[in-house]
């Protein structure tokens, strides 16, 4: 599986730029097939997501109810970066070439409009491997409990289907990382590296592991995200990463886990992996359902 993650800016200055991104995005079901159809068994897909700023203009009714552009989060070492970012793609198919074409085609049908902000390559990485060489996404839901996670419900009835989504690009300092004792990257992620089993953070209790920072619980139980991370490089730039693209029910659930990451809990205790992996971007977006997305050409 590959996935491209392409963020970009809707150029205000061009006075008919809303009106040929709505016409785009309402019909990408359409260039998903017009692509998709040579490999049929390609699976191919593109999911749009709509930021805080342009989405009076383009959307034409009221927001979501917890659609806010991202939100810096500096905690007294590293920060979460808030960064441009009008539409997330995120692009996904198990042939590179396709996911190419795809982009080709919607680059030049957005044409002026549109102002490229991000664009990153992603690939599955050995058993889902991180470039840390961790497993990732362990902690998704699976089966009925992936929906309650990442999609809308009844709390929001006019937007009931859609997902919110927030993404980030880290990038590694593989070579400081590489020279810690596995037992030390185990006891940050909060997982076994060869096996993937949960650790206990009973002989840290005041330093939290990664996997425990990233878990929000309450009254209410857990509340879980859906997680797309892709790993992504280029070893001749010493260039590696990790794009995280998480879909939620909530946003505060997602922007809780940052938070807890970055300020710590307690506060001052951040996230380990924040010393070794640093976000360049940050963006908040709104996903429609496809039916609702169509209808924006109307």
């Amino acid at each position: 599986m590959h996935a491209i993650f392409l963020v970009v800016r809707i150029v205000d200055e061009n006075s008919s730029a809303i009106d040929t991104v709505r016409d785009v995005i309402s019909g990408l079901e359409d260039l998903v097939k017009t692509v998709g159809f040579r490999e049929p068994r390609i699976g191919l897909s593109c999911t749009v997501g709509i930021g805080d700023r342009v989405w009076n203009k383009l959307v034409g009714s009221r927001k979501p109810a917890e659609l806010h552009p991202f939100r810096e989060i500096k905690g007294a070492k590293h920060t979460a970066v808030s960064t441009p970012g009008d539409l997330l793609f995120h692009i996904r198919a198990d042939r590179e070439d396709l996911g190419f074409e795809f982009e080709r085609l919607l680059l030049q049908s957005l044409g002026d409009a549109v102002v490229v902000e991000d664009e990153v390559t992603g690939f599955r990485y050995f058993d889902s491997r991180d470039l840390l060489g961790f497993v990732d996404g362990t902690a998704n839901p699976i089966g009925p409990d992936l929906a309650d996670s990442a999609i809308v419900g009844s709390e929001d009835p006019d937007f009931a289907g859609g997902s919110y989504l927030v993404v980030q690009k880290y990038l590694h300092d593989l070579d400081a990382w590489q020279k810690l004792r596995t037992s030390e990257q185990e006891e940050i992620i909060g997982r076994t590296k060869s096996d993937n089993i949960e650790l206990d953070d009973a002989a840290a209790p005041d330093q939290k592991s990664h996997k425990t920072l990233a878990t929000i619980e309450d009254d209410d139980g857990e509340h879980d995200i859906v997680r797309d991370n892709m790993p992504f490089g280029r070893p001749g730039r010493g260039e590696f990463g990790t794009y995280f693209i998480g879909y939620g029910r909530a946003l505060w659930v997602i922007e809780k886990m940052l938070e807890r990451m970055f300020i710590g809990e307690p506060e001052g205790k951040h996230d380990r992996i924040l010393d070794f992996s640093t976000p360049k971007t940050g963006s908040t977006y709104f996903v429609l359902t496809q039916p609702m997305l169509a209808d924006l050409g109307d």
